[in-house]
């Protein structure tokens, strides 16, 4: 008997060591996005997180957050690590939990940087190799 009580606590706990209920993160959401390039050149949000000064590129979708250029945003999102994710695959996944606050504002102290820079670059790079 006390066996059986002894295994279903250790399946039990188990389980609940091996489940992924993710972390909570606060997102500032830039009111533009910025030009980027991951497998080819992109829109990537621009992402201040919590205590940060300075935008960053962000790759990710989040889950259920419908983007409206022109509006900065305050979001409460649930990231969860993916276990086995594909090659060209975030290892995170981020999901809305709360639109915190949602201001029509032009974000201040935005990245620079144009894909065609970006571009030009890679193409130098290409030509420096071979």
């Amino acid at each position: 008997m006390h066996k059986t009580i002894l295994l279903l606590f250790s399946i039990t706990l188990l389980f609940g060591a091996c489940s992924n209920k993710g972390t909570m993160e606060k997102l500032v959401i830039a009111s533009q996005q910025g030009d980027c390039v991951g497998v080819a050149p992109m829109k990537c949000l621009l992402v201040k997180k919590e205590g940060q000064t300075n935008w960053e590129f962000f790759y990710n979708n989040i889950e259920g957050f419908n983007y409206e250029p022109g509006y900065e945003y305050v979001l409460d999102v649930k990231v969860e690590k993916i276990e086995y994710p594909a090659a060209d695959q975030s290892a995170l996944k981020y999901t809305l939990v709360k639109e915190v606050s949602k201001e029509q504002k032009a974000s201040d102290n935005l990245p620079k940087m144009q894909v065609e820079e970006l571009i030009e670059d890679i193409t130098l790079l290409g030509d420096s190799i071979e």
